[in-house]
């Protein structure tokens, strides 16, 4: 099964826009935050932390998408 040029484009932009949040998610250094009163968090490192598997998922999900390879493809 092959993708169309503009499913193609589509999955780039959003391999895109995924890397960039993951990067800014990972620069916010959350692990520091720990050591800081909670009254002074500007967020919760443990949202921070899910966010950044999250991401990760999505990422890892387009790259298979972006590879052609489908859930079951594999399947005789």
């Amino acid at each position: 099964m092959s993708t169309s040029n503009s499913e193609n484009e589509f999955l780039y932009e959003l391999h895109v826009e995924i890397a960039e949040e993951l990067i800014i998610a990972e620069a916010s250094h959350a692990e520091e935050e720990v050591g800081q009163p909670v009254t002074e968090w500007l967020y919760d490192p443990t949202d921070v932390e899910r966010e950044k598997i999250a991401l990760r998922g999505l990422r890892d999900a387009v790259e298979v998408l972006e590879d052609g390879s489908r859930p079951g493809d594999d399947i005789a």
